[in-house]
Protein backbone atom coordinates (compact mmCIF):
# COMPACT_ATOMS: atom_id res chain seq x y z
CA UNK A 1 0.00 0.00 0.00
CA UNK A 2 1.38 3.39 -0.91
CA UNK A 3 1.74 6.46 1.44
CA UNK A 4 -1.26 8.09 0.29
CA UNK A 5 -3.69 4.94 0.53
CA UNK A 6 -2.59 4.50 3.72
CA UNK A 7 -3.48 8.37 5.44
CA UNK A 8 -6.74 7.64 3.75
CA UNK A 9 -7.11 4.09 5.71
CA UNK A 10 -6.00 5.43 8.68
CA UNK A 11 -7.15 9.11 8.95
CA UNK A 12 -10.88 8.43 9.61
CA UNK A 13 -9.73 5.46 12.11
CA UNK A 14 -7.19 8.04 13.97
CA UNK A 15 -9.72 10.86 14.10
CA UNK A 16 -12.48 8.75 15.89
CA UNK A 17 -9.39 7.58 18.10
CA UNK A 18 -9.10 11.37 19.74
CA UNK A 19 -11.70 10.80 22.78
CA UNK A 20 -13.08 14.68 22.64
CA UNK A 21 -13.47 14.43 19.05
CA UNK A 22 -15.90 11.74 19.50
CA UNK A 23 -17.66 13.47 22.29
CA UNK A 24 -18.14 16.41 20.30
CA UNK A 25 -19.32 14.76 17.01
CA UNK A 26 -22.16 12.85 19.80
CA UNK A 27 -22.79 16.23 20.85
CA UNK A 28 -22.83 18.02 17.51
CA UNK A 29 -25.24 15.30 16.21
CA UNK A 30 -27.61 15.95 18.33
CA UNK A 31 -27.70 20.08 18.39
CA UNK A 32 -27.91 19.70 14.80
CA UNK A 33 -30.51 16.47 14.69
CA UNK A 34 -32.77 19.50 17.05
CA UNK A 35 -32.15 22.23 14.91
CA UNK A 36 -32.98 20.16 11.51
CA UNK A 37 -36.15 18.87 13.29
CA UNK A 38 -36.83 22.24 14.25
CA UNK A 39 -36.24 24.20 11.09
CA UNK A 40 -38.62 21.57 9.23
CA UNK A 41 -41.09 22.36 12.14
CA UNK A 42 -40.65 26.42 11.83
CA UNK A 43 -40.68 26.10 7.81
CA UNK A 44 -44.50 24.03 8.03
CA UNK A 45 -45.63 26.53 10.62
CA UNK A 46 -44.81 29.32 8.87
CA UNK A 47 -46.31 28.43 5.58
CA UNK A 48 -49.85 27.25 7.39
CA UNK A 49 -49.94 30.33 9.14
CA UNK A 50 -48.92 33.16 5.97
CA UNK A 51 -49.24 30.60 2.80
CA UNK A 52 -47.07 33.03 1.74
CA UNK A 53 -43.26 32.68 0.05
CA UNK A 54 -42.16 35.68 1.51
CA UNK A 55 -42.63 35.16 4.49
CA UNK A 56 -40.13 31.71 4.44
CA UNK A 57 -38.05 34.63 3.17
CA UNK A 58 -38.31 36.32 6.17
CA UNK A 59 -37.32 32.85 7.88
CA UNK A 60 -33.98 32.63 6.56
CA UNK A 61 -33.11 37.02 6.92
CA UNK A 62 -34.35 36.75 10.52
CA UNK A 63 -31.16 34.42 11.14
CA UNK A 64 -29.14 35.94 8.66
CA UNK A 65 -29.09 39.63 10.04
CA UNK A 66 -27.41 39.11 13.60
CA UNK A 67 -24.62 36.47 12.12
CA UNK A 68 -23.81 39.94 9.41
CA UNK A 69 -23.75 42.14 12.22
CA UNK A 70 -21.61 40.29 15.23
CA UNK A 71 -19.20 38.76 12.23
CA UNK A 72 -16.35 40.29 13.61
CA UNK A 73 -17.22 40.11 17.40
CA UNK A 74 -18.01 36.25 17.38
CA UNK A 75 -14.99 35.48 15.45
CA UNK A 76 -12.99 37.58 17.58
CA UNK A 77 -14.73 35.47 20.67
CA UNK A 78 -13.65 32.02 19.48
CA UNK A 79 -9.95 33.31 19.11
CA UNK A 80 -9.95 35.07 22.81
CA UNK A 81 -11.82 32.88 24.77
CA UNK A 82 -11.89 29.00 25.39
CA UNK A 83 -13.26 27.58 22.14
CA UNK A 84 -15.37 24.78 24.43
CA UNK A 85 -16.46 27.28 27.11
CA UNK A 86 -17.79 29.56 24.03
CA UNK A 87 -19.71 26.28 22.48
CA UNK A 88 -20.98 25.70 25.33
CA UNK A 89 -22.96 29.28 25.77
CA UNK A 90 -24.27 28.57 22.05
CA UNK A 91 -25.76 25.53 22.26
CA UNK A 92 -27.08 26.82 25.90
CA UNK A 93 -28.55 29.41 23.90
CA UNK A 94 -29.93 27.48 21.20
CA UNK A 95 -31.74 24.98 23.38
CA UNK A 96 -33.12 28.25 25.27
CA UNK A 97 -34.47 29.15 21.69
CA UNK A 98 -36.52 25.98 21.18
CA UNK A 99 -37.80 26.39 24.55
CA UNK A 100 -39.57 29.63 23.68
CA UNK A 101 -40.53 28.42 20.47
CA UNK A 102 -42.06 25.56 22.38
CA UNK A 103 -44.23 27.68 24.96
CA UNK A 104 -45.34 30.09 21.47
CA UNK A 105 -46.53 26.80 19.69
CA UNK A 106 -47.94 25.67 23.11
CA UNK A 107 -49.79 28.64 23.74
CA UNK A 108 -51.01 28.70 20.18
CA UNK A 109 -49.59 31.85 18.37
CA UNK A 110 -51.56 32.84 15.77
CA UNK A 111 -48.88 35.43 14.08
CA UNK A 112 -45.54 35.05 13.07
CA UNK A 113 -43.82 37.99 14.22
CA UNK A 114 -42.95 36.44 17.83
CA UNK A 115 -41.58 33.05 16.02
CA UNK A 116 -39.59 35.99 14.25
CA UNK A 117 -38.29 37.09 17.16
CA UNK A 118 -37.22 34.05 18.77
CA UNK A 119 -35.08 32.96 15.58
CA UNK A 120 -33.38 36.45 15.33
CA UNK A 121 -31.78 35.24 19.24
CA UNK A 122 -30.96 31.76 17.49
CA UNK A 123 -29.38 33.45 14.80
CA UNK A 124 -27.58 34.65 17.39
CA UNK A 125 -26.41 31.70 19.09
CA UNK A 126 -25.70 30.54 15.82
CA UNK A 127 -23.24 33.42 15.08
CA UNK A 128 -21.04 32.22 17.75
CA UNK A 129 -21.30 28.75 17.52
CA UNK A 130 -19.99 28.78 13.61
CA UNK A 131 -16.63 30.24 14.36
CA UNK A 132 -15.80 28.27 17.29
CA UNK A 133 -17.12 25.23 16.22
CA UNK A 134 -14.98 25.17 13.22
CA UNK A 135 -11.91 26.43 14.48
CA UNK A 136 -11.79 23.57 17.16
CA UNK A 137 -11.94 20.53 15.60
CA UNK A 138 -7.79 20.97 14.65
CA UNK A 139 -7.50 20.87 18.36
CA UNK A 140 -8.80 17.59 18.07
CA UNK A 141 -6.57 15.16 15.46
CA UNK A 142 -3.64 15.78 14.03
CA UNK A 143 -2.89 17.62 11.75
CA UNK A 144 -2.05 15.01 8.85
CA UNK A 145 -5.78 13.62 9.57
CA UNK A 146 -7.65 17.00 9.71
CA UNK A 147 -8.58 16.63 6.12
CA UNK A 148 -10.70 13.34 6.80
CA UNK A 149 -11.70 14.41 10.35
CA UNK A 150 -13.22 17.21 8.34
CA UNK A 151 -14.81 14.80 5.94
CA UNK A 152 -15.90 12.70 9.00
CA UNK A 153 -17.64 16.05 10.62
CA UNK A 154 -19.26 16.47 7.38
CA UNK A 155 -20.53 13.05 7.25
CA UNK A 156 -21.72 13.30 10.74
CA UNK A 157 -23.61 16.52 10.05
CA UNK A 158 -24.62 15.10 6.90
CA UNK A 159 -26.37 11.85 8.86
CA UNK A 160 -28.07 14.45 11.17
CA UNK A 161 -29.61 16.34 8.50
CA UNK A 162 -30.93 13.53 6.94
CA UNK A 163 -32.49 11.74 10.00
CA UNK A 164 -33.66 15.15 11.28
CA UNK A 165 -36.20 16.50 8.72
CA UNK A 166 -37.50 13.26 7.73
CA UNK A 167 -38.21 12.70 11.49
CA UNK A 168 -39.59 16.28 12.39
CA UNK A 169 -41.81 15.64 9.18
CA UNK A 170 -43.03 12.74 10.45
CA UNK A 171 -43.33 13.84 14.18
CA UNK A 172 -44.78 16.94 13.22
CA UNK A 173 -48.47 14.90 12.23
CA UNK A 174 -48.63 12.95 15.89
CA UNK A 175 -47.16 16.15 18.04
CA UNK A 176 -47.52 18.91 16.05
CA UNK A 177 -44.99 22.05 16.06
CA UNK A 178 -45.04 22.01 20.09
CA UNK A 179 -44.37 18.69 20.40
CA UNK A 180 -41.38 18.65 17.87
CA UNK A 181 -40.38 21.47 19.94
CA UNK A 182 -40.03 19.93 23.10
CA UNK A 183 -38.50 17.17 21.71
CA UNK A 184 -35.57 19.38 20.05
CA UNK A 185 -35.10 21.57 23.29
CA UNK A 186 -34.56 18.01 25.15
CA UNK A 187 -31.68 16.99 22.12
CA UNK A 188 -30.23 19.93 22.59
CA UNK A 189 -29.63 19.95 25.91
CA UNK A 190 -28.15 16.69 25.49
CA UNK A 191 -26.02 18.09 23.36
CA UNK A 192 -24.95 20.91 25.84
CA UNK A 193 -23.62 18.03 28.39
CA UNK A 194 -21.97 16.03 25.81
CA UNK A 195 -19.39 19.02 25.19
CA UNK A 196 -19.18 20.28 28.21
CA UNK A 197 -17.76 16.53 29.44
CA UNK A 198 -15.02 17.32 27.10
CA UNK A 199 -11.67 17.98 28.48
CA UNK A 200 -9.77 20.11 25.40
CA UNK A 201 -8.95 23.35 26.53
CA UNK A 202 -7.87 25.46 23.68
CA UNK A 203 -7.10 28.66 25.59
CA UNK A 204 -6.88 32.19 24.57
CA UNK A 205 -5.13 31.68 20.89
CA UNK A 206 -4.70 35.54 20.51
CA UNK A 207 -3.09 37.93 22.72
CA UNK A 208 -2.91 41.22 21.07
CA UNK A 209 -4.62 43.98 22.59
CA UNK A 210 -5.54 46.90 19.79
CA UNK A 211 -9.05 45.80 19.22
CA UNK A 212 -9.85 47.30 15.86
CA UNK A 213 -7.37 45.74 13.83
CA UNK A 214 -7.78 42.22 15.31
CA UNK A 215 -11.43 42.52 15.13
CA UNK A 216 -11.04 43.51 11.17
CA UNK A 217 -7.83 40.92 10.70
CA UNK A 218 -9.91 38.01 9.44
CA UNK A 219 -11.38 40.02 6.65
CA UNK A 220 -8.21 41.32 5.45
CA UNK A 221 -6.25 37.75 5.77
CA UNK A 222 -9.56 36.67 3.71
CA UNK A 223 -9.47 39.51 1.25
CA UNK A 224 -5.86 39.55 0.40
CA UNK A 225 -5.68 35.63 0.05
CA UNK A 226 -7.43 34.81 -3.32
CA UNK A 227 -7.44 31.39 -2.93
CA UNK A 228 -9.27 31.52 0.41
CA UNK A 229 -11.36 34.53 -1.49
CA UNK A 230 -12.24 32.75 -4.41
CA UNK A 231 -13.17 29.65 -2.55
CA UNK A 232 -15.52 31.50 -0.12
CA UNK A 233 -16.99 33.85 -2.55
CA UNK A 234 -17.52 31.16 -4.87
CA UNK A 235 -19.71 29.35 -2.37
CA UNK A 236 -21.47 32.56 -1.33
CA UNK A 237 -22.46 33.67 -4.62
CA UNK A 238 -23.76 30.46 -6.23
CA UNK A 239 -25.87 28.65 -3.38
CA UNK A 240 -27.05 32.33 -2.76
CA UNK A 241 -28.48 32.11 -5.97
CA UNK A 242 -29.06 28.77 -6.40
CA UNK A 243 -30.81 27.67 -2.76
CA UNK A 244 -34.27 26.28 -3.18
CA UNK A 245 -34.57 25.00 0.73
CA UNK A 246 -36.24 27.84 1.56
CA UNK A 247 -39.28 27.00 -0.83
CA UNK A 248 -39.42 23.34 -0.18
CA UNK A 249 -42.85 24.00 2.12
CA UNK A 250 -44.30 25.47 -1.09
CA UNK A 251 -43.45 23.09 -3.62
CA UNK A 252 -44.64 20.19 -1.07
CA UNK A 253 -47.88 21.36 -0.45
CA UNK A 254 -48.63 23.26 -3.84
CA UNK A 255 -46.75 21.44 -6.27
CA UNK A 256 -45.67 17.95 -5.53
CA UNK A 257 -48.98 17.75 -3.23
CA UNK A 258 -47.56 15.82 -0.20
CA UNK A 259 -47.57 16.99 3.32
CA UNK A 260 -45.52 17.37 6.06
CA UNK A 261 -44.04 13.59 5.26
CA UNK A 262 -43.14 15.22 2.18
CA UNK A 263 -41.66 18.12 2.84
CA UNK A 264 -39.44 16.28 5.76
CA UNK A 265 -38.03 13.81 2.99
CA UNK A 266 -37.60 16.86 0.37
CA UNK A 267 -35.34 18.49 3.08
CA UNK A 268 -33.58 15.17 3.86
CA UNK A 269 -32.82 14.61 0.50
CA UNK A 270 -29.50 17.01 0.15
CA UNK A 271 -27.88 15.04 3.24
CA UNK A 272 -28.32 11.83 1.59
CA UNK A 273 -26.32 13.08 -1.38
CA UNK A 274 -23.86 14.77 0.57
CA UNK A 275 -23.69 11.95 3.43
CA UNK A 276 -22.93 9.57 1.06
CA UNK A 277 -20.18 11.64 -0.80
CA UNK A 278 -18.47 12.45 3.03
CA UNK A 279 -18.23 9.16 3.41
CA UNK A 280 -16.56 8.79 -0.07
CA UNK A 281 -14.22 11.56 0.21
CA UNK A 282 -13.32 10.40 3.95
CA UNK A 283 -11.89 7.49 2.81
CA UNK A 284 -10.87 8.13 -0.66
CA UNK A 285 -9.29 12.38 -0.24
CA UNK A 286 -9.01 14.32 -3.27
CA UNK A 287 -5.63 13.90 -4.77
CA UNK A 288 -5.20 16.03 -7.71
CA UNK A 289 -6.89 18.65 -9.43
CA UNK A 290 -9.16 19.74 -6.07
CA UNK A 291 -9.47 23.23 -7.45
CA UNK A 292 -11.05 22.29 -11.18
CA UNK A 293 -13.00 19.53 -8.60
CA UNK A 294 -14.94 22.24 -6.66
CA UNK A 295 -15.87 24.54 -10.00
CA UNK A 296 -17.34 21.37 -11.69
CA UNK A 297 -18.83 20.53 -8.09
CA UNK A 298 -20.84 23.76 -8.11
CA UNK A 299 -21.77 23.73 -11.57
CA UNK A 300 -22.97 20.23 -11.17
CA UNK A 301 -24.90 22.19 -8.20
CA UNK A 302 -26.63 24.07 -10.36
CA UNK A 303 -28.08 21.89 -12.75
CA UNK A 304 -29.64 19.91 -10.14
CA UNK A 305 -31.44 23.23 -9.05
CA UNK A 306 -32.25 23.53 -12.10
CA UNK A 307 -33.74 20.11 -12.43
CA UNK A 308 -35.36 20.18 -9.27
CA UNK A 309 -37.57 23.24 -10.16
CA UNK A 310 -38.69 21.73 -13.12
CA UNK A 311 -39.69 18.44 -11.87
CA UNK A 312 -43.26 17.43 -10.98
CA UNK A 313 -42.58 14.20 -9.48
CA UNK A 314 -41.60 13.59 -5.99
CA UNK A 315 -38.60 10.74 -6.82
CA UNK A 316 -37.57 12.97 -9.19
CA UNK A 317 -37.09 15.88 -6.88
CA UNK A 318 -35.48 13.88 -4.81
CA UNK A 319 -32.86 12.39 -6.93
CA UNK A 320 -32.41 16.14 -7.78
CA UNK A 321 -31.92 17.14 -4.38
CA UNK A 322 -29.67 13.75 -3.59
CA UNK A 323 -27.17 15.19 -6.58
CA UNK A 324 -27.45 18.63 -5.47
CA UNK A 325 -26.16 17.70 -2.00
CA UNK A 326 -23.65 15.09 -2.65
CA UNK A 327 -22.27 18.10 -5.31
CA UNK A 328 -22.14 20.42 -2.63
CA UNK A 329 -20.78 18.30 -0.30
CA UNK A 330 -17.60 17.97 -2.55
CA UNK A 331 -16.92 21.95 -2.58
CA UNK A 332 -17.55 22.10 0.99
CA UNK A 333 -14.71 20.17 1.87
CA UNK A 334 -12.28 21.21 -0.47
CA UNK A 335 -13.14 25.08 0.91
CA UNK A 336 -13.43 24.30 4.80
CA UNK A 337 -9.78 21.92 4.86
CA UNK A 338 -8.77 25.14 2.41
CA UNK A 339 -9.71 27.18 5.06
CA UNK A 340 -8.21 25.65 7.91
CA UNK A 341 -4.93 24.77 6.50
CA UNK A 342 -4.50 28.39 5.06
CA UNK A 343 -5.28 30.26 8.28
CA UNK A 344 -2.61 30.67 11.70
CA UNK A 345 -3.78 28.89 14.82
CA UNK A 346 -4.41 32.16 16.03
CA UNK A 347 -6.68 33.23 13.73
CA UNK A 348 -8.94 30.75 12.67
CA UNK A 349 -11.65 32.36 14.74
CA UNK A 350 -11.76 35.51 13.17
CA UNK A 351 -11.29 33.67 9.43
CA UNK A 352 -13.68 31.12 10.40
CA UNK A 353 -16.39 33.94 11.12
CA UNK A 354 -15.80 35.53 8.13
CA UNK A 355 -16.35 32.15 6.26
CA UNK A 356 -19.68 31.87 8.43
CA UNK A 357 -20.63 34.80 7.38
CA UNK A 358 -20.26 34.16 3.76
CA UNK A 359 -21.91 30.63 4.18
CA UNK A 360 -24.81 32.11 6.52
CA UNK A 361 -25.37 34.63 3.24
CA UNK A 362 -25.70 31.91 0.80
CA UNK A 363 -27.67 29.94 2.97
CA UNK A 364 -30.02 32.33 5.32
CA UNK A 365 -29.94 35.23 3.20
CA UNK A 366 -30.47 33.08 -0.39
CA UNK A 367 -33.65 31.71 1.32
CA UNK A 368 -34.56 35.39 1.90
CA UNK A 369 -33.89 36.05 -1.93
CA UNK A 370 -35.70 32.66 -2.95
CA UNK A 371 -38.51 33.88 -0.97
CA UNK A 372 -38.56 37.31 -2.91
CA UNK A 373 -38.13 36.01 -6.15
CA UNK A 374 -41.15 33.54 -5.65
CA UNK A 375 -43.01 35.70 -4.87
CA UNK A 376 -42.61 38.23 -7.59
CA UNK A 377 -42.18 34.86 -10.25
CA UNK A 378 -43.38 32.03 -9.01
CA UNK A 379 -41.69 29.41 -7.18
CA UNK A 380 -40.24 27.06 -10.19
CA UNK A 381 -39.00 30.40 -12.35
CA UNK A 382 -37.33 31.55 -8.92
CA UNK A 383 -35.60 28.21 -8.47
CA UNK A 384 -34.79 27.59 -12.43
CA UNK A 385 -33.68 31.33 -12.52
CA UNK A 386 -31.17 30.66 -9.70
CA UNK A 387 -29.84 27.32 -11.12
CA UNK A 388 -28.75 29.81 -14.40
CA UNK A 389 -27.55 31.67 -12.16
CA UNK A 390 -25.47 29.64 -10.21
CA UNK A 391 -23.54 28.22 -13.87
CA UNK A 392 -23.09 32.10 -14.78
CA UNK A 393 -21.09 32.51 -11.15
CA UNK A 394 -19.30 29.61 -11.82
CA UNK A 395 -17.75 30.71 -15.55
CA UNK A 396 -17.29 34.47 -13.91
CA UNK A 397 -15.07 32.82 -11.06
CA UNK A 398 -13.33 30.11 -12.67
CA UNK A 399 -12.18 33.32 -14.71
CA UNK A 400 -11.78 35.65 -12.26
CA UNK A 401 -9.86 33.39 -9.87
CA UNK A 402 -7.15 31.23 -11.94
CA UNK A 403 -5.24 30.70 -8.60
CA UNK A 404 -7.93 28.52 -7.29
CA UNK A 405 -8.45 26.43 -10.45
CA UNK A 406 -4.39 25.75 -10.03
CA UNK A 407 -4.89 24.39 -6.43
CA UNK A 408 -3.88 20.38 -7.26
CA UNK A 409 -3.70 19.33 -3.46
CA UNK A 410 -5.75 21.40 -1.13
CA UNK A 411 -2.80 19.39 2.13
CA UNK A 412 -0.39 21.69 0.19
CA UNK A 413 -1.58 24.70 1.68
CA UNK A 414 -0.14 25.59 4.65
CA UNK A 415 -0.96 29.18 7.13
CA UNK A 416 3.32 30.27 5.32
CA UNK A 417 0.94 31.91 2.62
CA UNK A 418 0.00 34.23 5.09
CA UNK A 419 3.88 35.28 5.17
CA UNK A 420 3.56 36.43 1.48
CA UNK A 421 0.19 37.99 1.49
CA UNK A 422 -0.07 39.52 -1.49
CA UNK A 423 2.19 37.01 -3.55
CA UNK A 424 0.87 34.64 -6.46
CA UNK A 425 -0.17 31.06 -4.44
CA UNK A 426 2.51 27.92 -5.84
CA UNK A 427 0.39 24.59 -5.75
Amino acid sequence: MDTASAVAAVGPRAALAAPDFRKYQVARFLLVLGVQMQSVAVGWHVYSLTQSPLHLGYVGLAQFLPAILLSLVTGDTADRFDRRRVLLVSFSALALCALLLFGLAWGGVSTVWPLYGVLVLLGVARAFTGPAAHSLVPHLVPAEHLSSAVALNSTIFQVSTIVGPSLGGLLYGPLQAAGVYALCALMMGAAVLGIASMEVRTGRMEHSTRSWDRLVAGLRYVGRQKVVFGAISLDLFAVLLGGAVALLPVFAQDILLTGPWGLGLLRSAPAVGAALMAVSLAFFPLRKNAGVIMFVSVALFGMATIGFGLSRHLWLSLLCLVMLGAADMVSMVIRLTLVQLATPPEMRGRVSAVNMVFVGASNELGEFESGVTAEWFGATRAVVLGGVGTLLVVALWAWRFPELRRVARVEDVSSEWGAELDSPVAV
